[in-house]
């Protein structure tokens, strides 16, 4: 790392200093603020010190410069700490908690911010979009609890004036899956007064300055801050609010914060600016609003009655020891006081509902670990500063003893445990001196002694107790202690007032503050007709933030906890949760007190140094080791780099194990061994460990990939042969049942009256669709055999021709005689044709003799039409060589004869008619109207003339294919078929 930067840069890390003095340490940190290199590494801690300029330091390329890199790759940055403890989190499973700390105006929000960017930037390379939803909230959550929580000050223009921590939940890939964020001790006192040069929460500015015409007419506002009591201090002063208010209001809105919520909100900011302007004025013996309009307003703006609205500013409702419940006048000072502490409470439990809406959106929901994995969490902490005003009031007193607590743990984690544990290991080590502020802890809150303890010892005595009197109560019991102070303790110190300031001497310096206010702000009274006003509101969203109005003015209840002892509480509750974590620590410092980019006040940051305690951690840093980690997770770790210890060792003990790794690598005079930990000096061993076995791991996951995929290839092959065997014998058992379903079902066919027609065959497995289909095609010829078996010879021509017309005229003609006899010879029947049959039966002996046909396949008298469309009766005769057109009124003279061969086709026609064509090769067709004769004058002769065709013509075909079967064998070329076509 020190060869990243050039010497002019200074030394990148405090911890190669020459030599360990405030001296050297102060140019150092002077020479690397010139040069514009304001983060500088202890260790693992960097000092930031605030450049109040913009710096091209935090975009995508330095992100990826950083992005999973070693601690000291890279020049010190924010991300470098960020990536450190992301990775702490992800390699180890391991919580992790980043600590910014560092006075008001050191640049403590703007770290956590660019902390967040980095988070949100490494992470979810896959763009999962519930993921990329959960950043979202994470990062635009800043920007509205900065709108809410921020306001500017003497030291700072984005003072944080709340503390917030906040958790980022990740899931075993790394990916951010929610989080959950607590906040401490709002400043809500700035409400109503702010100090000379300071403005209200950027909030208020933000919504006059920046909320549309429609907006503030809704909310009966003027633009200009300075109309309003609360705002006017800062009204001359801007800082970009109008265009904060409108990244405020899409923040609001990716949050998930509704149209309603987001409406109730801005009506409560107007709410408070109205409370501001109401004035009360005495008329001799009550107290009168000046202004009753504002009153209409205002009970508007929080859906309550106007009538309720006033009675709540001007009265107080009192329960009797009797349980009578009487109505108590306010005075004018009662009433502003009352007006005061109802417009704190607003502003206060609308930034706690913020929060909790911002929680219930993040929080990671069905979380089950044993199907997502080990939930890890790295926590930021972005807290108030250390504070030092002209005017130090309760508020500042919380605000100190907070950081105080801080300072506490910073000592506990980096300076005296890592001492002890050196000493519990029995490594050689140089005590360092260090200053434990744990004195000043206890002088706050040590019970019954602690200054907490008098405050509420004071707020819970009966009787009228004065902040004087309280001053009193402490000056008795602390007065020995040696950093608690006051004028009555030490007359001579004119800097403090009588009757009014105490001192304490903190770790960060002395710091005087006034009792004045220090118990109603430790009681922190609110009337309860407010509460009650308020859960009456029919705005749910303002109903929901007041639970504690339903109860009704005579019920007792316990007394609540006052307000130090509640962030006494929290701050504990805090620090035993930063504890738990692995800590990162990030500590800031403030050039200067007139935010100038130039300017570096040497005694302003001197003093800043040596209240953080970064001296002594450089003292601990340079006679310690920057690394340590117990034998087992050590070798766990790195066994795969040394051969003896790959896979499994066969050393007697681990530490020994460690100690041939620590031998092949050449690290003997960079580590010492613990009684249960190796602890490494510098990083740059770790780092080649790292490494080397980042170079082994992906030849080790290739081994375990193929193992593991031959694994899986026998078991995968066992499986299917072992689904392919059970398929056979399924297969068989398919097959078998089908065999005997269909012999069941079959079984009786002989007997049927139908031989089995009418019984259905079961649906056959996949495997016997052909069989299935030729088992059907085998019954169907068994069940024509044993019908056509009993049908006499003689009729056998006749069925054969029926076949083929069925096959020829199915479904084209509705009636084509199937269900009467065919005569077939109909001119040679006597029945249907008696006074033609004789000559015709002659005529035919005649034809038979002169042509040697074998048979008369068709006759009947046509009626035929010529091209003058006259129509002629004649008689029309196919035997199986001509077909001869016969005038039977001439004798049945020849008129034409054509020969069958010539014949190519029929055309029939769909309906009931009984015209036919017979197309022949030489296109001499002839078209023909059947006629009926006496046998039956509806009959349908059309389907006997094509059976009778088709079937000849199909015997005659089959004959032929047998008789020439020999031939083709020596001539391959095919014959034309004889079979003409029906149309």
């Amino acid at each position: 790392m020190a060869e990243l930067e050039g010497l002019e840069f200074g030394k990148s890390d405090f911890v190669l200093l020459d030599e360990v003095t405030m001296e050297q340490f102060m140019d150092n940190l002077k020479l690397r603020f010139e040069k514009g290199r304001i983060y500088t590494f202890i260790g693992e801690v960097v000092v930031s010190v605030n450049p109040y300029k913009h710096l091209d330091i935090y975009g995508k390329e330095v992100i990826e410069d950083y992005r999973g890199r070693e601690l000291y790759e890279n020049p010190p940055h924010l991300f470098a700490v960020a990536d450190a403890a992301y990775k702490a989190m992800k390699r180890r499973a391991k919580d992790t908690c980043i600590v910014i700390s560092g006075e008001s105006g050191a640049g403590k929000t703007e770290a956590s911010k660019y902390i967040m960017q980095y988070i949100a930037a490494i992470t979810n390379p896959n763009q999962r979009a519930e993921v990329e939803s959960v950043k979202n909230v994470l990062l635009k959550s800043n920007c509205v609890l900065e709108a809410f929580g921020n306001a500017k000050t003497n030291r700072n223009d984005n003072s944080s004036r709340f503390g917030k921590y906040m958790d980022i939940n990740f899931n075993f890939n790394g990916d951010p899956t929610g989080g959950h964020i607590n906040n401490y001790l709002l400043e809500k006192s700035r409400v109503v007064q702010q100090q000379d040069g300071e403005r209200n929460f950027h909030s208020f500015y933000q919504v006059l300055r920046g909320g549309s015409d429609e907006l503030l007419k809704s909310l009966y506002l003027q633009r200009d801050p300075a109309e309003y009591a609360y705002t006017s201090q800062g009204a001359s002063a801007s800082n970009n609010d109008s265009l904060c208010h409108k990244a405020v209001m899409a923040a609001l809105k990716v949050i998930g914060f509704t149209t309603e919520e987001i409406s109730s909100i801005y009506k409560i900011l107007s709410t408070i600016l109205h409370l501001g302007n109401l004035q009360f004025t005495s008329d001799g013996e009550h107290v009168v609003l000046v202004g009753e309009d504002t009153v209409k307003h205002i009970s508007e703006l929080t859906s309550t009655e106007p009538e309720n609205t006033r009675k709540a500013l001007l009265y107080r409702t009192v329960a009797t020891g009797g349980g009578e419940v009487i109505e108590k006048g306010h005075n004018e000072q009662e009433a502003s006081y009352g007006r005061d502490a109802f417009a704190k409470a607003l502003y206060e439990r609308l930034f706690a509902w913020i929060v909790g809406r911002i929680n219930s959106v993040i929080e990671v929901k069905d979380y089950n670990p044993a199907l997502h994995g080990k939930n890890t969490v790295i926590g930021v902490l972005d807290i108030y500063g250390f504070e030092i005003f002209d005017n130090n009031s309760f508020e500042q007193f919380c605000i100190n003893y907070c950081n105080e607590k801080l300072q506490q743990l910073f000592i506990e984690l980096i300076l005296r445990q890592e001492q002890d544990e050196y000493q519990r290991e029995g490594i050689t080590w140089q005590h360092i001196e260090y200053f434990n502020n744990q004195i000043i802890v206890d002088l706050v809150e040590q019970p019954h002694k602690g200054i907490i303890s008098i405050l509420d010892e004071a707020c819970l005595t009966a009787g009228k107790v004065t902040d004087t009197v309280c001053l009193d109560s402490m000056n008795k019991k602390l007065g020995q202690h040696p950093h608690y102070t006051s004028r009555k303790l030490c007359p001579g110190d004119k800097t403090m007032e009588f009757n009014r300031d105490f001192r304490i001497r903190h770790y960060a310096g002395d710091v005087t503050y006034s009792v004045e206010g220090f118990l109603d702000k430790n009681k922190d009274p609110l009337f309860q007709d407010f509460k009650r006003l308020m859960y009456n509101s029919s705005d749910h969203v303002l109903k929901e933030m007041w639970p504690d109005g339903k109860m009704s003015i005579t019920e007792v209840t316990k007394r609540p906890l006052t307000a130090a002892t509640l962030f006494k509480n929290s701050i504990i509750a805090l620090v035993d949760k930063l504890a738990c974590k692995e800590p990162y620590y990030v500590r800031c410092i403030k050039p200067n007190e007139v935010k100038s980019p130039l300017l570096f006040d040497d005694g302003r940051c001197q003093h800043q140094v040596a209240y953080l305690g970064l001296l002594e951690n450089v003292r601990v840093r340079r006679a310690g080791f920057a690394y340590r980690q117990p034998y087992a997770r050590f070798l766990q770790r790195y066994k795969m780099t040394c051969e003896y210890t790959w896979p499994n060792h066969l050393m007697s003990t681990d530490q020994e194990a460690v100690e041939a790794i620590v031998n092949q690598h050449g690290f003997e005079d960079d580590v010492a061994y613990g009684h249960t930990k190796l602890f490494v000096r510098t990083p740059r061993t770790l780092f080649t460990l790292e490494q080397e076995r980042a170079a082994l791991i992906p030849i080790l996951v290739l081994f375990l990939q193929k193992v593991w995929r031959g694994a899986l290839a026998r078991m995968r092959c066992r499986k299917i042969r072992a689904i392919y065997t059970i398929m056979a014998h399924y297969k068989c058992y398919k097959v078998k049942a089908h065999f005997w379903e269909v012999e069941r079902r079959f079984a009786n066919v002989r007997n049927m009256a139908d031989y089995g027609k009418s019984v259905e065959w079961p649906t056959p497995p996949a495997a016997l669709m052909q069989f299935h289909r030729i088992t059907q095609h085998l019954h169907r010829r068994w069940w024509a055999r044993q019908l056509i078996k009993n049908i006499p010879p003689s009729d056998m021509a006749e069925v054969r021709a029926k076949v083929a017309a069925l096959s020829a005229l199915s479904g084209e003609r509705v009636d084509w005689g199937y269900s009467r006899a065919w005569e077939r010879d109909y001119l040679a029947n006597a029945k249907d044709s008696p006074l033609m049959s004789t000559n015709f039966v002659r005529i035919t002996k005649e034809l038979k003799n002169k042509d040697q046909y074998s048979q008369v396949l068709f006759s009947c008298s046509v009626r035929m039409l010529n091209w003058f469309n006259n129509t002629k009766d004649r008689a029309l005769l196919i035997t199986d060589k001509h077909i001869y057109r016969l005038e039977p009124k001439k004798h049945f003279k020849v008129q034409k004869r054509i020969s069958l061969d010539t014949v190519v086709g029929v055309s029939v026609t769909s309906g009931s008619d009984q015209m036919v064509a017979l197309h022949t090769a030489s296109q001499d067709d002839i078209l023909v109207h059947l006629q009926r004769g006496q046998l039956n004058p509806n009959q349908d002769r059309v389907g006997e003339l094509v059976g009778s065709l088709t079937d000849h013509f199909t015997r005659d075909k089959a004959e032929e294919a047998c008789s020439s079967e020999a031939s083709e064998k020596r001539d391959r070329e095919p014959t034309p078929s004889k079979t003409p076509y029906l149309t």
